[in-house]
């Protein structure tokens, strides 16, 4: 069972199709957390040898520090015998694809809850994370996030809402730009983390400014499919020494101001008033965190 304070700390999720999932692939990539992908990444007559290989799979990413996950089909489709396998490598975290609303999650957490049982593990160890990749699972994502204390995580899609929203997809994202930021606010409100859209296209510039845009909103993750996009992935929702120092020096001026009696500081040409000095202290905090999670 993974520990819930690591979650915050995962910064790419790759997926891997079960034809190209090698054990290597965790410590090759170094993504925060590999997923088994058994949906549309492995065809269906390849997804029987996917689910025999996923126990020996989730165990090298797990010893090589990845958070070891899976992808299974809805279960009215595959999704049932993706998941009957597949548990038996007691994967952390299971994704949904296509999830429509809660009752999806609620059947899920119960499927998952009878193979805990069946084969032994921890009841409750398996975490879920939702997948929302159509309008109207957007306008159902604080609902889907609560709909059982497993999710601890919701991801967007990009390839399936921008066909469901019937726009061309595009590298700059502008098309789905009010879904990002709608989907980010809905994942806050019900105290999960969003986990950003992957960036499909192989242009390294095109993919940190995707992440920039990501990190504007408040996201702190970022879905991949690309195996080279974990480093830069990992590196833009990393805190830079700039941004370190910055935030110490917010920290000080404040708690400076406070002490004489002041309501605010003043640095550089901002008026620091006690929500930029939370956000500040969260950025040293995750800075701290993510130091020694990675030494």
């Amino acid at each position: 069972m993974i520990a819930g304070d690591r979650i915050p700390l995962l910064r790419s999720w790759l997926f891997i199709g079960g034809p190209n999932a090698e054990e290597s692939t965790a410590r090759a990539s170094g993504a925060d957390a590999v997923i088994l992908e058994l949906e549309d990444f492995t065809p269906p007559d390849a997804r029987p040898a996917a689910r025999a290989a996923a126990p020996r799979l989730l165990a090298a990413w797990r010893a090589a520090g990845a958070v070891a996950a899976v992808r299974v089909n809805p279960l009215a489709g595959d999704g049932t015998a993706d998941l009957a396998a597949v548990m038996a490598g007691a994967p952390d975290i299971v994704m949904l694809p296509k999830v429509r609303g809660a009752a999806d999650i609620v059947e899920l957490a119960s499927a998952v809850t009878g193979h805990e049982r069946r084969l032994g593990l921890a009841e409750g160890s398996t975490l879920i994370v939702p997948n929302i990749e159509s309008a109207a699972a957007l306008f159902e994502t604080r609902a889907i996030a609560g709909a059982d204390p497993r999710v601890v995580a919701c991801l967007m899609a990009s390839e399936d809402m921008t066909a469901d929203l019937g726009a061309p997809r595009t590298k700059e994202g502008g098309e789905i730009a009010f879904a990002r930021a709608y989907f980010h606010a809905a994942c806050v409100a019900a105290s999960v983390r969003s986990i950003d859209y992957p960036y499909t296209y192989a242009d390294d510039e095109g993919l940190r400014a995707s992440c920039a845009g990501a990190k504007a909103l408040g996201i702190m993750a970022k879905s991949l499919v690309a195996p080279e996009h974990a480093k830069l992935v990992n590196e833009a929702f990393t805190p830079t020494d700039a941004e370190v120092a910055l935030a110490k020096r917010i920290v000080a001026a404040f708690e400076t101001a406070r002490q004489g009696g002041r309501d605010r500081a003043h640095v550089d040409d901002h008026l620091v008033e006690i929500p930029t000095w939370r956000n500040a202290v969260a950025l040293l905090t995750r800075a701290t965190a993510l130091k020694k999670s990675t030494a």
